[in-house]
Parts: C-alpha cells; structure tokens; sequence
C-alpha cells in the first residue's frame, strides 16, 4: 500500500531533519527564487557573493540592468532574469516595500499578481509567497512530480498532486518549508534521473513506477 502524504513528511524528516529556511532576508528570497529557475543552487550562492551589500528592494531597482546581469551571470540567463528580479521589485513596490502590507493581502490574489509578471511561474510565485511572506502555499516542482510518479501515485494534474501532498498535513506555512526542503533535499540525493533505490530511504515503500524493470 502506498504511503499517505503525512507517512512520507515523516519518513523524509526522520531521514533529513528540519530545513534550515530559505536563506536571506525577504529580498533576497525574491531575488535568489528567481536566480534558481533553471539551474543549481550553487551557481545562485556564486551570484550572492558578487553583489557588493546586502540586497534591499531599491537598491535592485536602482541598479543599471547590464551592473544586475553582471552580478548574476553565474546563474544563466542573465538578461531575462534580471528583468524579472527588477519586475518583481517593483511588484513589492506596489506594496511600499511593506511585508506587513503583502501578508495583509488575500492569498490567491498575490498568487495572481505574481503569475502576471513576466518571468514568473507557478513555482516562482509560490515560493515566493511562501518563504518570504509566509503564506501556506505548497509549492511543487519537478522532484516532487518525480517523486509522487516513482511511488504509485495516480495524479495526473498540479491541482490533483497538490490535494495529496497536502491531505493529512498540517497547512502551516513551516510545514510546507520544511515539507518542499525535504522533498528537494530526496530529490537530488537519491530520487533523480539516474535514482538511487538501492540506498534510498523510501526504497522499501516505493513502487517504482516508470523506471525499467523496476530495479536500479
């Protein structure tokens, strides 16, 4: 029988432990949730270490374009990405660069206002709602796709993926944190392209589903 969502959150946090949080202020969340499309959380700390101060709202749009896309080149893609950190910030801006304003707001319709900016996802936006305005929003990406698929899950929507995951757990915006920390830290341990079942903590519940001769 396949685990339920609450079984896995507990597996995967006896396994790895509580997150440590999404680095940075809330500006920073911003900006490094966005440097994180399509690429490594190491080439986004690279970027980190570039910039000359701790980011702040105004200081981002302040910032030449071409100074912002030198500061991030480590991360790919600089152009589009900067003009999304900037986009972003003048989103924020919108709400006087006040957190309080932004936690204020319903969710769904922060949720709205971040997918209408250009260079902003579904992941992006809830990640963004979620670590730095603490809004308990699960968030989904491809190893939590990955993963459902590999244990026997029959989702076959976002919207059906995410009735499962959060069924059973409680809907607290640390709770989905620690929950998406711990499903990326399985992900890029054991649960990749290439998995490693054999040393997997979830080896012994996992169907294995989609992956040749269900052995690795």
């Amino acid at each position: 029988m396949m685990l339920t969502s609450r079984e896995l959150y507990d597996r995967l946090l006896t396994a790895f432990g509580p997150s440590a949080g999404w680095p940075g202020n809330r500006v920073t969340m911003m900006a490094t949730a966005v440097m994180v499309q399509n690429t490594a959380w190491t080439a986004v700390v690279r970027a980190m270490g570039r910039f000359p101060q701790e980011l702040t709202a105004e200081y981002l749009l302040a910032l030449p374009l071409e100074e912002l896309m030198d500061y991030i080149r480590p991360c790919g893609f600089m152009r589009r990405k900067a003009e999304t950190i900037q986009t972003v910030m003048a989103w924020y801006g919108r709400y006087d660069f006040n957190a309080a304003k932004v936690e204020a707001a319903p969710q769904e319709r922060l949720r709205q206002e971040l997918l209408a900016l250009k260079g902003i996802g579904e992941e992006t936006a809830d990640a963004i709602l979620l670590y730095a305005f603490h809004k308990p929003v699960f968030v989904l990406d491809a190893y939590t796709r990955r993963l459902l698929s590999r244990l026997g899950g029959t989702a076959r929507t976002d919207a059906e993926r995410r009735a499962w995951f959060t069924e059973g757990v409680p809907a607290t915006d640390k709770v989905y944190a620690d929950y998406h920390w711990l499903l990326l830290e399985h992900g890029k341990r054991y649960c990749k392209k290439r998995p490693l079942c054999e040393e997997c903590p979830l080896g012994d519940v996992c169907a294995k589903d989609g992956l040749e001769g269900k052995e690795t």
